[in-house]
């Protein structure tokens, strides 16, 4: 069997645990010597998630540059404007050949809110560098995404325990 010289990943689906597998792969990637770097496309400024503060002890590069969950959105123009900039970001990031590893986090939003048509993305992911595996997470991937992708894992929810009123806690959720 030949080894691919870099592949798309996508985590979707209901479940939790897209984001946190994501970022699991970020640190074995960073634990390999790669180029790493995070864009994330809905989560806001002020979250100060553990997997944040890991990625700043180990120095990688991470971009936090959506306003929030949409639903608490005050202008869904601005949050769509800072989607289509967080894409700009990423496919410059896609292309530069600089990275071994790039997260997109919550990347499938932008697709399904509109902010970026999803041939757009497509082609960003099939026209990057040829040594830039990507991890794409979120909800609801387009199919055009998940006949892109080499590696597609479907979250499902089982059960969770906000369903029976616990608060998401910090260190296991952010």
């Amino acid at each position: 069997m030949a080894r691919a010289r870099s592949i798309v990943l996508v985590n979707t689906g209901t479940g939790k645990g897209k984001s946190s597998a994501a970022f699991g792969v970020m640190a074995r990637g960073w634990a390999r010597g790669w180029n790493v770097a995070v864009v994330q496309f809905v989560k806001g400024g002020k979250w100060r998630t553990g997997e944040r503060k890991l990625a700043d002890h180990l120095g990688v590069e991470w971009h936090t540059l959506g306003d929030g969950f949409t639903w608490e959105s005050t202008d869904l123009d601005e949050t769509a404007a800072k989607g289509r900039h967080a894409w700009e970001l990423a496919r410059q990031k896609l292309a530069s050949g600089e990275y071994q590893l790039l997260v997109l986090d919550e990347l499938t939003y932008a697709a399904t809110y509109g902010w970026v048509p999803v041939e757009e993305i497509v082609a960003g992911l099939r026209d990057r560098a040829p040594h830039t595996n990507v991890v794409v997470t979120g909800r609801g991937a387009p199919d055009e995404l998940v006949a892109i992708a080499d590696t597609v894992t479907e979250m499902r929810k089982v059960k969770h325990a906000f369903d029976q009123g616990v608060r998401a806690i910090k260190g296991i959720e952010y």
